[in-house]
């Protein structure tokens, strides 16, 4: 089945700029620009979005500007309107309990006490796919979750960030061109290549 809707997850705003929820627009954003696709404000879904065509076949990118928490609301009515299954979504968005660096693409589960992942559950129900950028672990241990994940990355995360965007592309690249299960094969080992 091709996949038709990307979802980038993270919230509007100057303040959320790098930080660490914000993962998946940065990915997203630089997908776009890879592409020379532009972002175009979409206040009917309350997002920017962007179009691709793909092999005859059209590829929509969204970044709901609803902040995380309500993701769900803006991805569903995108879908909704699009005729969009969630079988054919793909979430891009961070996850604490992946390694800073690595990816790990998952076709179900819950939402991990991702609050983004959340809304999309509630909104679409289960069944999309899931593109999640590692951003732990969490240190020091004792901050609270909040803080780490809307703090933004240490001078040496960045970089490491900033080295892995390509890879976090290509990944993306190789989930919509070739599809769930090779995307799984290569990107869910522990060193990618």
């Amino acid at each position: 089945m091709f996949l038709s809707l990307v979802a980038g997850l993270g919230n509007p705003g100057r303040d959320y700029d790098q930080s660490r929820h914000n993962l998946g627009w940065v990915v997203l954003d630089a997908y776009a620009k890879k592409h020379g696709v532009a972002w175009k404000h979409a206040p009917q879904f309350n997002a920017d979005v962007a179009r691709r065509e793909i092999g005859g076949r059209t590829l929509w990118l969204i970044k709901p500007l609803t902040f995380m928490n309500e993701s769900g609301r803006s991805v569903g009515a995108m879908a909704r309107f699009y005729k969009i299954d969630p079988p054919q979504i793909v979430a891009v968005y961070d996850d604490l309990t992946i390694d800073l660096g690595l990816i790990k693409v998952t076709a179900t589960g819950s939402a991990g006490g991702h609050n983004g992942v959340a809304s999309l559950l509630e909104h679409l129900g289960g069944g999309f796919v899931r593109y999640r950028l590692g951003i732990g672990p969490k240190q020091p241990a004792q901050m609270e979750l909040s803080d780490f994940v809307l703090g933004k990355f240490t001078p040496e995360q960045q970089i490491l960030v900033t080295q892995k965007l390509d890879t976090y592309v290509q990944g993306l690249e190789l989930l919509l061109t070739r599809g769930v299960e090779p995307a799984m094969n290569q990107l869910n080992r522990r060193d990618p290549k």
